[in-house]
């Protein structure tokens, strides 16, 4: 299997708590928190250390998001719990939180550019409309992923739920590319692999 030079832009998780929550009583305790239940039934909530935002529903469902790697993420969402915890209301002490959705980036070497309406045109499972959209959208079933190629070789791939998912689905997605004769490796620019 090739390793390709994953960048995580952002990783979505979610945590269930069985506990309801107030969340005009959070507005009033928490900063950073927008709630308009007339138009969304959630409150966002935003924190800096580290970097992420939460959608907190009164059922006890949490959301989690912008996060830049899974570890990241859970860290948030434990931060996200206390800082509940601190406004009086009641938190479990465990809980799971799980990952929906990992949004990571590679490129592959080309040269000069890929031919997307080429590549569109060989493969099945293709979406390509370059006057709505410059990249092609290209979704695998096994795993579950879908991912934007641009002729640069950038590679945005969503849907992964680890790293081993998306470097999975990667390699998939190279073996789809080569078998309509393209060359694929990943380019040797990239910063190294991050690990989570």
């Amino acid at each position: 299997m090739v390793e390709f030079h994953i960048k995580v832009e952002n990783v979505v998780a979610f945590a269930v708590l069985g506990k309801r929550i107030v969340l005009n009583k959070l507005v009033e305790k928490m900063e950073n928190t927008e709630y308009e239940p007339e138009q969304f039934p959630g409150l966002v909530y935003r924190i800096k250390d580290p970097r992420a935002a939460a959608l907190i529903f009164s059922s006890g469902k949490i959301v989690c998001t912008g996060a830049k790697s899974i570890a990241m993420s859970k860290e948030a969402m434990r931060k996200i719990v206390l800082d509940i915890k601190k406004t009086g209301t009641a938190m479990p002490t465990k809980f799971n939180i799980t990952i929906e959705n990992i949004v990571a980036s590679t490129k592959i070497d080309v040269k000069p550019r890929l031919m997307l309406e080429e590549i569109a045109m060989s493969l099945e499972e293709v979406e390509y409309e370059p006057e709505q959209f410059p990249g092609l959208v290209y979704r695998m079933k096994s795993p579950r992923t879908a991912f934007l190629l641009f002729g640069s070789g950038k590679i945005i791939c969503t849907g992964g739920r680890s790293l081993e998912d998306i470097n999975t689905a990667l390699n998939n997605f190279r073996k789809r590319l080569q078998s309509i004769g393209l060359k694929v490796k990943p380019a040797k620019d990239d910063k190294p692999k991050i690990k989570d």
